[in-house]
């Protein structure tokens, strides 16, 4: 690592990112954990949105790919559709 105090200013940024990035990242993990879990049709209802709006910030963050967002969102669904 160079010397710059700009150097070092990034090397904490990126830090703090990382760890930001890893605890929504694990967060909505668990969500969809969870989510997959349970079988009562009630229970897709209330956390399925909420789960998915999680997914869509992940994805506008750029923690994980559009497209891996767009994927985990249609497993759900179908996964809710099947339960129901």
């Amino acid at each position: 690592m160079a010397n710059h105090s700009a150097t070092k200013k990034d090397v904490r940024q990126a830090s703090k990112r990382r760890d930001r990035n890893r605890y929504y990242g694990k967060t909505t993990r668990n969500a969809i954990r969870d989510l997959k879990t349970s079988a009562e049709k009630t229970v897709y209802e209330d956390k399925l949105p909420n789960v998915i709006s999680m997914i869509d910030k992940l994805a506008k963050r750029g923690i994980i790919h559009k497209n891996k967002a767009a994927n985990l969102k249609s497993k759900l669904v179908k996964k809710a559709a099947s339960v129901a």
